[in-house]
């Protein structure tokens, strides 16, 4: 028996390995700001374009840039979905990310005070900023992704209908 690996399937296999990379570099100490971040991108984006290419492979495709990008979204959705709850969950194990970012933003408006802001405004907009990280992580994350995705589904489907 053989499994048809569907969009949903292959989105579910690229996330799934998007977060173990993440994990990776996370337990191997890898800075957070290291360029190896991008692999992480490079996976999401062969993920894609192994969808869509298997889809213009088969006696399935229509020619239709529409038909392709949908299945590409298929799999994109997925992926921001697990990548948006991986994110939420590890955030939520690591509540010291939000404590580091949050001191990171208070030295900094120590060092460059905005000109209008007053001592007390500067607590006021640190509090701010700690009681909102998750979320704007969150939607950062969401956004990101979907944003990515979607450029990545547009190009490629592009591409392969344009080779038809």
């Amino acid at each position: 028996m053989q499994i048809r690996l569907t969009p949903l399937i292959k989105g579910f296999i690229t996330g799934a390995l998007m977060i173990a990379v993440v994990v990776g570099f996370y337990y191997s100490n890898q800075p957070s700001d290291s360029p190896l971040q991008y692999v992480i991108y490079g996976l999401y984006g062969l993920g894609i374009i192994w969808t869509l290419v298997a889809y213009r492979q088969s006696v399935e495709f229509t020619g239709k840039f529409t038909d392709l990008f949908f299945r590409g979204f298929r799999c994109f959705i997925i992926v921001t979905l697990l990548m948006v709850i991986f994110t939420f969950v590890f955030n939520k194990m690591h509540p010291e990310f939000a404590a580091e970012s949050t001191e990171a933003y208070r030295q900094e408006l120590i060092k460059n005070p905005p000109k209008d802001m007053l001592p007390s405004e500067m607590d006021k907009a640190v509090t701010q900023y700690k009681n909102n990280y998750n979320t704007v992580l969150i939607y950062g994350s969401i956004f990101g992704y979907l944003i990515i995705g979607a450029g990545v589904t547009a190009l490629i489907s592009g591409l392969l209908t344009r080779r038809t």
